[in-house]
């Protein structure tokens, strides 16, 4: 179901602000000509995917997307899927997680992201509730080989249930059935603890684990160390301004820091 080498590198395409979003100016046009740019960045640095999130469209819904926003996602997702070749992940922000199935399944994806797959948290988006049975029965009914990336105590987010990152990863894996799972900084940007990266490692040793924010070119060897992978944005960005197109040359060097030749 996971067709990613060990260590993996995906990046992130933060698309622009969508159509019915508050802050959606540019057509679709040049949407997804910004994101077919950044998963063509991503290809030729020799990145393994690419990870598609509708970032652009704060505030987020804290559960089901607008249909306008998902087929927007599914138009870009579709175009950078056939301009590279790279395998694909779909993050519906801030928790649809049915919604990035569906899409998953339509555009040939291959793995989702879910912020909140168990437990509960409180968010910016207010209380928001991990729905792992209607995401795993949605899978199945769909018959679709999508993996579904899970964070554990996920950035931007208290959480109400379960503290012990520990427990929470082994509550995402065994009873949420996570394929593979996440943990993060507190924030967009900010770095992963390793201490947090070993608890997690040594609670759920039989399943991959990656670091989803706060990597960089001076960072990644070291995270590397513990993770599987790492899923990154910022830290290919010019500044780390998520606003701005990825950088190929910062790409190509957090690539060689990974320990890709």
């Amino acid at each position: 179901m996971i067709d990613l080498p060990v260590p993996a590198l995906i990046g992130v395409i933060h698309l622009q602000p969508l159509p019915g979003s508050p802050a959606h100016l540019l057509g679709m046009d040049e949407i997804v000509d910004r994101a077919v740019a950044d998963g063509v960045a991503i290809k030729e640095a020799g990145f393994d995917a690419a990870i598609v999130e509708n970032f652009g469209d704060t505030p987020f819904p804290h559960d089901v997307l607008p249909p306008a926003s998902l087929a927007a996602m599914a138009v870009a997702a579709e175009q950078v899927r056939r301009a590279t070749g790279l395998t694909i992940g779909i993050n519906a922000l801030r928790n649809d997680a049915s919604g990035a199935l569906g899409l998953a399944v339509a555009v040939g994806a291959s793995f989702i992201r879910v912020n909140v797959h168990t437990g509960v948290y409180a968010t910016d988006q207010g209380i928001i509730e991990g729905r792992a049975d209607v995401t795993l029965r949605y899978r199945k009914q769909l018959g679709a080989r999508v993996a579904i990336f899970a964070d554990v105590n996920v950035k931007h987010a208290t959480p109400l249930g379960q503290p012990d990152i520990a427990r929470a990863a082994k509550d995402t894996a065994y009873r949420g059935m996570a394929d593979v799972l996440i943990v993060t900084g507190a924030a967009t940007g900010e770095a992963a603890s390793m201490d947090q990266l070993r608890k997690v490692k040594e609670a759920v040793p039989d399943r991959r684990l990656f670091v989803g924010s706060g990597a960089t070119v001076e960072t990644v060897a070291e995270l590397l160390t513990v993770a599987d992978g790492v899923i990154v944005g910022t830290g290919i960005k010019p500044g780390g301004d998520t606003s701005r197109p990825i950088d190929v040359d910062i790409a190509r060097a957090f690539a060689r820091a990974a320990g890709r030749s």
